[in-house]
């Protein structure tokens, strides 16, 4: 893979991880038998429901559900009659899983935003569960869609979920029924039709080793129960064996002490001994990898997950996770890059075998070592969007090839093709309730690269969610400083989409989160927010208020860039309620400040907005001369953008003092200066032109 992301083509197959005798096979038919079920299915879409019969017209979407157990393909069922009704819902079928690895439930406000988000639907940060669920079904009113919901645990789950459009089609697959959603009639799955189930078999074997012996193959299927899940195990193994025979297998199966089965909780006993049976005969470190991929976020697993969590190079990896696809034991994720995805109904046995078999700390190291290769590949995903010859890519450049992004356009795939796990990443990381060193750095790094690659807006609603997770964990721990940086960070995502009350009563409880943690930096930052809240919603008295207290805090400790910044704001915010002339006084205090530390480009931008203020205060011949200032500063600080900017407001000026020739001089050395541009601009209004407050560029 030459442009798409890190380095994860696998070598030569390694024999220590490789399955003896593994031969590579076309793979099995990826969906047969179960017509009878189809048939049914297919005519419960059609059949008068009980709204009809009582002669009112469909309120909602017809509901199907498929009932099965794990490993009885349900799933598989559910996408098959998908893709034959694909054609009949004009606005195309929408996916979900309502089921996590481990069996939790999936929160219906992450399934209602990943739908709303297929869509294409905008959604606003932080919205409530009920708002999205809402928005979801006003959305899906309009179209006609087939909505998928894989492995719900229960009606509670799907009922938020369900359209107000009876053109929709609702797909839900579980364990059993949904008690609580009128009219919906379970397809309850057993095993496979026996000719099926020889078909499923014959797709790895070839139909010769079926067909020489049809009664061992018979057989075996019965030893399989003829559940789809176990007999792609036997399929698999036995496509790995191509000297073994079909009896050898069923014989072997039927032998196979009912101790020593390995079930996990939920795993039907069929399922448990064909898995067990295929498990032993994984050498030692290969059975080690698949025991651990338990560990592997949202249950999908990459060549460098596979290595962080067994300690072993990334090409050993792969091509031991290619090697557990061909028997069965993991399925390819469609994806530009290698992924896989660990069976649903493996999971539960994978984390059984864990148990037995892996002393807790040996599965904590495991963990801590996947999610410092996370944190590594995201530092790197990050770095790569710096210049060339930064501190960042220089460091960059002495990392492993294998850690190595090629472009900013690699590194971005990357990123989005593996969001899900890296956000169950981080969910992982802060399961233990802690936010040790490792979680936070993850957070960290997560963040970052989100923002790098998709800016802050774009990635609101995922940043949103890592900044939740942190503050769940800093409100059950107890730690007021993680609380206060949470709530902070919160606070500004809903500034940033508008929700600015939300964002006061965030940054209102972040200060008082921050006095508790005793953080003067928090505390500061706090204090300016709740000003810049109130400025937003034009309340400037109150503003200005919480600007000064965050001046005093920053006068305290010494901090005099921060301290003109906030005269700045203060100036700006007198500026908007009309008391010019204490935001003259203000703003004399920032440009002071800024003289006084150096900041030359700061003291430029701080001199034009005092000029403003003046000419707003009807003093146009200071403010022509403060202007004239500012362009001398701006040109020292090379800010050509400043300059222009400084010469239109001096035409401007003297248009106003009945000077028009000297104003035609100084338009024409600011289209110099930016070219034609600046001329449509201003004709098309001069706050294009604005300059912006000391505040803002602080």
């Amino acid at each position: 893979m030459t442009d798409q992301a890190v380095d994860t083509q696998a070598s030569s197959p390694t024999a220590e991880a490789s399955a003896p005798g593994m031969v590579r096979h076309t793979g099995a038919p990826e969906f047969v038998g179960r017509q009878r079920e189809l048939k049914e299915l297919r005519a419960d879409i059609a059949r008068t429901g009980l709204d009809t019969l009582s002669g009112r017209a469909p309120a909602r979407a017809r509901v199907l559900l498929i009932a099965g157990r794990p490993g009885s393909g349900r799933t598989a069922l559910a996408e098959e009659l998908a893709e034959r009704l694909a054609d009949d819902y004009c606005d195309g079928v929408l996916r979900a899983r309502l089921t996590e690895p481990d069996g939790e439930p999936v929160p219906t406000e992450r399934t209602a935003r990943e739908l709303l988000g297929a869509l294409g639907v905008p959604v606003a940060p932080g919205a409530a569960e009920d708002e999205l669920a809402e928005q979801l079904r006003e959305a899906l009113s309009v179209r006609r869609v087939l909505l998928l919901l894989d492995g719900a645990a229960d009606a509670e789950q799907v009922e938020p979920l369900l359209p107000d459009a009876p053109k929709c089609l609702l797909l839900v697959t579980s364990q059993g029924p949904l008690t609580g959603i009128s009219d919906v009639r379970p397809c309850t799955l057993g095993g496979l039709d026996t000719k099926s189930a020889l078909e499923l078999l014959s797709g790895y074997t070839g139909s010769v080793r079926i067909t020489v012996d049809p009664r061992a193959a018979e057989n075996l299927a019965e030893q399989c129960a003829h559940q789809p899940a176990a007999l792609v195990l036997a399929g698999g193994w036995l496509a790995a064996r191509p000297k073994a025979s079909v009896a050898e297998l069923a014989k072997q199966l039927h032998n196979l002490p009912e101790d020593e089965s390995g079930g996990g909780k939920g795993a039907p006993g069929c399922l448990a001994r064909v898995f067990r049976f295929v498990y032993d005969g994984l050498p030692g470190p290969a059975a080690r990898i698949l025991r651990l991929l338990s560990l592997a976020p949202a249950g999908l697993a990459d060549p460098h997950t596979a290595s962080a969590l067994a300690g072993c190079s990334v090409s050993a990896a792969a091509t031991t996770l290619e090697d557990f696809t061909e028997l069965g034991l993991l399925r390819r994720v469609d994806s530009p890059l290698p992924q896989y995805e660990v069976p649903g109904c493996l999971q539960p046995l994978l984390r059984a075998l864990t148990e037995v078999q892996d002393r807790p700390a040996e599965v904590q190291l495991a963990r801590a070592r996947m999610l410092e290769r996370t944190v590594r590949l995201l530092q790197s995903c990050r770095a790569v969007t710096e210049p060339e010859g930064s501190p960042a890519r220089k460091k960059l450049a002495g990392l492993p090839r294998a850690l190595r992004f090629p472009n900013p356009r690699a590194a971005s795939d990357w990123l989005r093709i593996r969001q899900a796990a890296l956000l169950a990443s981080a969910r992982l990381a802060v399961a233990d309730g802690d936010l040790d060193t490792l979680a936070r750095r993850l957070m960290a790094a997560l963040t970052r690269a989100l923002v790098a690659h998709r800016g802050t807006a774009a990635a609101a609603p995922e940043l949103y969610g890592i900044h939740r997770l942190v503050l769940d964990v800093a409100e059950r721990r107890e730690l007021p400083r993680e609380q206060a940086a949470a709530l902070l960070n919160l606070g500004d995502l809903d500034a940033e989409t508008g929700r600015t009350q939300e964002a006061l009563a965030r940054y209102r409880a972040a200060l008082v989160a921050a006095r508790k943690a005793k953080d003067p930096y928090a505390t500061g930052r706090a204090m300016e927010s709740v000003g810049g809240a109130y400025q937003e919603l034009g309340d400037w008295q109150r503003a200005a208020d919480w600007f000064g207290r965050a001046l005093s805090e920053r006068l305290t400790r010494d901090e005099k860039l921060d301290a003109a910044r906030l005269y700045g704001r203060i100036g700006t915010a007198h500026t908007y309620a009309g008391r010019y002339g204490e935001a003259l006084r203000h703003w004399r205090s920032a440009v002071a400040g800024y003289r006084k530390a150096g900041e030359i480009p700061a003291y430029a931008r701080a001199l034009s907005e005092m000029a403003r203020v003046q000419e707003y205060a009807g003093r146009p011949e200071e403010s022509l001369r403060t202007c004239r200032e500012a362009v001398e500063w701006a040109r020292q600080a090379q800010d050509v953008r400043l300059q222009a900017a400084l010469q239109l407001r001096l035409a401007d000026t003297l248009d106003r003092l009945g000077d028009p020739a000297s104003a035609g001089l100084h338009r024409a050395a600011a289209e110099r200066m930016l070219g034609t541009e600046l001329t449509e601009a201003d004709g098309a209004g001069r706050s294009a032109y604005e300059i912006r407050s000391a505040s803002q560029e602080g």
